[in-house]
């Protein structure tokens, strides 16, 4: 198979996964509803296929959306309303330019993070992956996407495993945010954690995998919530995270 056969035989799969069940989509923006309400601002960092941004305008939200993936930026190019601000642009510390290790067949696992190809070789659910590309993007951060649109109601941070650099880039509290999490990966949950919690008095929740309810009846204090992500069964998923007048 050529790369571009390779290539577009990525698109085409996570296409199938994130939109082939429309469903989907209405049931994750019923979820957004108890977060965001019509009108307000949500940044959508790692829009991929496009899914999380199509909940966030069913659910009203006005969204600001970042993929630097060419071949997911053109795709969405076409593809998202009119009104959705997309951006050819990955979120990091600081702006500049940085190396996408991108995995042709499978690139939703395409990541910034340094050392993590090699660090997911054997992890459960990537030992079939190859990281056989790489593409330099353009990187800004949280605040200066903030200072271009506004303070958003919601951020949702989706990078595998460059979380914690994308939050570095933050330098204030927004009122929710929610980032995945890696079982393989419990140093960058702890990283986001401590983040936040720099920032305001944030208190956490977690939802598992693709699940559209929160884990835990109560929300948590960091602490609190990597003892009970250990209880977890699926300790990937999203994180949570909500200042305490959200």
């Amino acid at each position: 198979m050529t790369a571009a056969l390779r290539s577009w035989a990525g698109v085409a799969r996570s296409l199938v996964i994130y939109r082939a069940r429309p469903w989907r989509i209405a049931r994750l923006a019923a979820f957004y509803r108890g977060i965001v309400a019509p009108g307000d601002l949500a940044f959508d960092i790692g829009a991929h296929a496009g899914n999380r941004t199509r909940a966030l305008l069913r659910a009203g939200a006005r969204v600001v959306a970042l993929e630097p993936q060419r071949a997911f930026h053109a795709f969405l190019a076409r593809d998202l309303p009119a009104q959705v601000t997309l951006l050819p642009l990955a979120a990091g510390r600081t702006a500049g330019h940085a190396r996408l290790a991108v995995s042709r067949l499978h690139p939703t696992v395409s990541s910034l993070a340094p050392g993590f190809p090699a660090s997911m070789a054997s992890a459960p659910g990537f030992r079939r992956v190859r990281w056989d590309a790489a593409e330099t993007v353009e990187v800004t951060t949280l605040d200066a996407l903030i200072a271009a649109h506004g303070l958003p109601r919601f951020i949702k941070i989706d990078v595998e495993g460059f979380e914690p650099e994308v939050l570095a880039g933050l330098g204030q509290p927004v009122p929710w945010l929610a980032f995945e999490i890696l079982a393989a990966t419990p140093d960058a949950t702890r990283a986001c954690l401590d983040r936040l919690a720099a920032l305001g008095p944030y208190r956490f929740n977690f939802v598992p995998g693709e699940a559209r309810a929160f884990a835990f009846p109560t929300w948590l204090d960091p602490a609190a919530l990597l003892t009970a992500l250990a209880t977890q069964s699926a300790r990937s998923g999203d994180v949570y995270a909500r200042l305490a007048d959200a």
